[in-house]
């Protein structure tokens, strides 16, 4: 009886011993298979994203920003102003929190080698390369293209006598970036609007559209469609807020609107022919939110409109949640305009999922290349010369941070043009605008044909 009664206290042992010993096999196995999930939710994975927040200002007529703190932590150093304070510090923490969960989601897709396969084709960067001469350039004639160019723009109507910044154009480094043909675009563009929204770079890249599509030639078929978006001359102004013409073999609608900031800007009091205007960072233009639901093709871009100057001429006060801006963080030039770029990018990203169809784009900012001064302090750009500053991009990043930044994690794609722009410090209109005063130079906008024209064929590459 005692022998018999050890057998089966043993044999109870070694059942238990063989269960814990297969329980802890499958665990072992299953932590192999996904070490995180298996003990973490997915929720919890996302609870404490990174509090270190970098966003940096490239406009050179803007303040700079703290690239060592985010802007709600320096947000919660400074006093809270009475009223729309409140409405302030939320808005700023979500733009922060928004950063940072962007940076965060980002790093761990490439950490689970999600969005990184070695077996997934890697994107093209078409802002690395380098400028190589080329004959065939320009794509079309500076003193024909009058249908569609400003004559303030070309070049070739004003004194200037050298131009070769003319002959060359823009070789990616690894990969081929295809001709430019007016006729395939429309035709890829077939009952489509392109729209072009921003200030007036973002004008010279529609011209500059225009007369590639056409190949600067007069195209009297072309409709004027402009009334159908509002586009008309307002009473007392010298012309519309943008242009909009519809090329009828394909239905094709191509736009340019005028938003310097990409804001939504409104009257404070509409009575007031001297009323200050409300610059709201956190909406988008209202031509944005009434038209995009028919627009199927955007190109964004803002930047050099975001200075005290510029804001104080124009009778612009910073808003957010409806109510003026009084935090002093935020009000700086750096800050405020991050903020709104992030806003935009963030609100297209939105209207893609309402509207599938669309295709979005951010152009980086141009670079402005003023020397001894500014554009009213005798500031210069006389070099002729091409390729003086070199002729290679070898950078991997954007040199615009912060539209790199909001782009992020969204379905709006970069339009990289920054650096290499940057090297073409030649190709600016300088003294020979036909606009400016004596002695003043134009070191911001392009001769066209010329640097915009490249731009246009990233953009149509990337389409």
């Amino acid at each position: 009886m005692k022998g018999g009664r050890w057998s089966k206290f043993w044999g109870r042992q070694y059942s238990y011993i063989l269960a814990a010993l297969v329980i802890t096999t499958i665990l072992l196995w299953s932590w192999e298979e996904n070490p995180v999930n298996s003990i973490i939710s997915d929720e919890d994975q996302f609870l404490k994203p990174p509090s270190d927040t970098s966003v940096d200002k490239l406009d050179d007529t803007s303040e700079s920003l703290n690239t060592n703190v985010g802007l709600s932590e320096r947000y919660s150093q400074s006093q809270l102003g009475k009223g729309g304070g409140k409405v302030e510090e939320i808005a700023v923490q979500n733009f922060d929190s928004a950063l940072n969960a962007s940076r965060f989601f980002s790093e761990r897709k490439d950490n689970n080698q999600i969005s990184t396969s070695i077996n997934e084709k890697k994107e093209c960067n078409y802002a690395k390369g380098r400028w190589i001469a080329d004959n065939r350039r320009p794509l079309y004639s500076g003193t024909k293209c009058k249908q569609w160019l400003s004559d303030m723009w070309s070049c070739r109507l004003t004194l200037r006598k050298d131009f070769s910044y003319e002959a060359y154009r823009w070789q990616p480094e690894a990969c081929d970036m295809p001709e430019f043909d007016g006729s395939q675009f429309l035709r890829r563009m077939q009952d489509k609007t392109v729209a072009l929204v921003g200030d007036s770079l973002n004008r010279q890249q529609y011209q500059s559209l225009m007369c590639m599509i056409t190949g600067g030639k007069d195209r009297p078929e072309v409709e004027n469609v402009g009334q159908k978006y509002g586009l008309v001359v307002p009473r007392g102004a010298a012309r519309p807020d943008g242009w909009a013409y519809r090329f009828p073999d394909t239905n094709t609608t191509v736009l340019y609107y005028w938003s310097a900031s990409l804001c939504d800007l409104e009257p404070v009091n509409m009575t007031d022919p001297a009323t200050v205007v409300a610059m709201h960072l956190d909406r988008p233009p209202a031509f944005l939110s009434r038209y995009i639901d028919q627009i199927d093709v955007l190109v964004l871009n803002t930047g050099h409109h975001w200075n005290r100057g510029k804001l104080n001429a124009n009778r612009w006060v910073m808003y957010v949640g409806g109510k003026p801006v009084k935090d002093r963080m935020l009000v700086q030039m750096g800050n405020a305009k991050s903020f709104a770029v992030h806003s935009i990018a963030r609100w297209v990203d939105s209207q893609i999922t309402l509207h599938p169809q669309l295709k979005a784009f951010f152009r980086t900012i141009s670079p402005r290349h003023f020397s001894n001064g500014d554009w009213n302090t005798g500031g210069s750009c006389d070099n002729t010369m091409p390729m003086s500053q070199g002729s290679e991009v070898n950078q991997d990043e954007s040199s615009d941070s912060v539209v790199e930044s909001a782009v992020k994690s969204t379905r709006v794609k970069i339009l990289d043009i920054t650096a290499l722009s940057q090297l073409r410090d030649e190709a600016h209109l300088s003294r020979y605008s036909s606009k400016t005063s004596d002695g003043i130079h134009d070191c911001l906008h392009w001769c066209l044909p010329g640097i915009p024209d490249v731009w246009n064929e990233i953009f149509y590459a990337q389409l």
